[in-house]
């Protein structure tokens, strides 16, 4: 099954394209407990290698508590992602409630040593009706 990328930004010659899918399996509804699961491609189309070094993200709820995460690498890894290359992770985000959203930004570094803030783009988390 090919994945639809629902979301894309652009930066600084970085695209970062996201696509977002409740698991209700993953989720325990009666617990107060909603889990989506995130795929995200970053697209390298500048003329020189990128580092991504950090990544920060604004997670908001359907209460509108924010929690702000921030961290080296994605997933545990620093990628270094080549011109005209991408990188793919999968990751997951938990909420007490059955509606919120995310949002954020990476930092790479180029082989020049400049840095590079690529936007993720903001993306909606929100449960089936039948979920919740």
């Amino acid at each position: 099954m090919k994945e639809l990328f629902q979301h894309t930004a652009i930066t600084d010659g970085v695209t970062v394209r996201v696509a977002v899918n409740f698991l209700p399996e993953q989720s325990r509804i009666e617990a107060g407990k909603w889990f989506w699961v995130y795929h995200i491609r970053i697209e390298n189309h500048s003329d020189q290698p990128l580092q991504l070094l950090t990544r920060h993200w604004r997670i908001t709820d359907g209460k509108g508590e924010v929690n702000v995460v921030d961290g080296d690498g994605v997933v545990g890894e620093q990628p270094v992602i080549a011109p005209g290359g991408s990188h793919d992770y999968v990751s997951g985000c938990p909420l007490a409630t059955p509606q919120g959203s995310m949002e954020g930004h990476y930092v790479f570094q180029g082989a020049d040593g400049r840095e590079v803030k690529a936007l993720i783009p903001f993306f909606p988390l929100a449960a089936p009706a039948t979920a919740g």
